[in-house]
């Protein structure tokens, strides 16, 4: 009698994490060994890079979830969190979800955007053998002929994000700032000279201190969910434990047929 043979499945394939039954290891290093020897800030840089970052780095990559990891309960991703938590107190997870879930272009979407402008302007400074102040000089004039606003640059609520200065001024002192902090730094200068100053904020200098520690351009974006998610959690206890249940009523104006 003839048989029929099982196609065979082909199993997934990552380097990430391996997991044997025994050991525990990302990128090859132990799990059990960087519980006692490495912060999470070291296992955040190797699972993202795919290296543990050094003392600097890894003060920098600290500095930077301590910075975006809450903006008050007004951002979109806390409203959208206390807003899930409000209607249901048996499910955190679910708020969370809904918080990072309300991440993207237009909330914590501006580094990974800027990381873009970033690598385009170093490039193509490369290429036409041009300064990289005079490439920032043209990037804001293309801005302003085309009235688009440049990601990573100016803020609704401050004049000078106090996060952007701290994060660049850190950069400096520990060595780490390249040619990635320089071209923020010179399109902050070049917005200077319009009519409105429109300083760097947070999210453009993340991109400039990231592109310039070798992470890859999402790790923008994934750095700001992963150090957001801490207020999350923050914001869904508070609902849970100082609200009611149902106490968020959003009044609304009917204006239909």
């Amino acid at each position: 009698m003839a048989t029929t043979e099982k196609p065979s499945v082909e199993s997934w394939r990552s380097a990430i994490t391996e997991a044997d039954g025994e050991q525990l290891r990302i990128r090859g290093q132990a799990v059990v060994r960087l519980m006692h020897e490495a912060s999470f800030c070291d296992v955040v840089g190797l699972l993202l890079r795919g290296s543990t970052p050094d003392a600097g780095e890894r003060r920098l990559l600290d500095a930077i979830l301590i910075a975006i990891a809450d903006h008050g309960a007004g951002a979109p991703s806390a409203a959208a969190a206390r807003m899930v938590a409000t209607g249901n107190r048996q499910a955190p997870e679910a708020a969370i979800a809904a918080g990072v879930l309300a991440i993207g272009d237009a909330h914590g979407g501006a580094g990974l955007a800027c990381f873009g402008v970033i690598q385009d302007a170093l490039a193509r400074a490369e290429r036409e053998g041009q300064t990289i102040e005079a490439i920032a000089a043209s990037v804001v004039e293309a801005a302003r002929q085309s009235k688009t606003r440049l990601p990573g640059f100016g803020h609704r609520m401050y004049r000078e994000d106090p996060r952007a200065v701290a994060l660049l001024r850190l950069s400096d002192d520990l060595g780490k700032s390249g040619n990635g902090v320089r071209f923020v730094r010179a399109v902050e200068a070049a917005l200077s000279g319009g009519a409105k100053p429109v300083p760097l904020n947070v999210d453009g200098a993340i991109a400039g201190v990231l592109f310039d520690l070798g992470y890859p351009a999402l790790a923008a974006k994934l750095t700001f969910i992963i150090g957001r998610t801490a207020g999350l959690s923050a914001h869904v206890i508070e609902e849970y434990t100082r609200e009611r249940p149902m106490r968020i009523r959003i009044p609304v104006t009917y204006d239909g047929p």
